[in-house]
């Protein structure tokens, strides 16, 4: 019996139920930071497509994508005002540069969850890590015990 009354075998059970729950936490935790940059990543490319149409102006040829992998020609008109998601499933029409400025800001923040998320992250690996060590040691004290029995 170890401290408390408390088995190793029902402590080596506990810590095994524990890094399961840990594992699912860091899996959660690791999706999440791959849709976070993922948005960033698209954010970015939607920053970098206005201020490209910016340097060619209006009466620019542009690719527009319909779907499918297909695309049509098109002119740009105006830069006056751009259409902008800003979440589910709206959108505002804006200036040019409010747009790149909100663009930038919905990145910020998205960076900051990112960085919250990892570090969350770091500490349930660092728990799982200690865990693990703590069941291994577990485990090779019962082994010791089995075999000196």
């Amino acid at each position: 019996m170890s401290e408390g009354g408390v088995s190793r075998e029902e402590e080596l059970r506990r810590l095994v139920a524990e890094l399961q729950l840990l594992e699912g936490v860091a899996e959660s935790l690791q999706s999440r930071i791959n849709m976070a940059n993922a948005a960033i990543t698209e954010l970015r490319l939607a920053k970098s497509t206005l201020e490209g149409l910016e340097k060619g102006g209006p009466g620019s040829q542009l690719l527009v994508p319909i779907g499918g992998g297909s695309y049509i020609m098109a002119k740009l008109q105006s830069l006056e005002k751009v259409i902008v998601g800003i979440g589910a499933g709206v959108s505002v029409e804006r200036s040019l540069e409010d747009a790149k400025k909100g663009l930038d800001e919905r990145v910020e923040a998205i960076r900051k969850a990112r960085d919250s998320l990892q570090k969350r992250l770091d500490e349930v690996l660092e728990r799982i890590r200690a865990s693990r060590d703590r069941a291994r040691e577990l485990s090779s004290k019962l082994r010791g015990e089995a075999g000196g029995a």
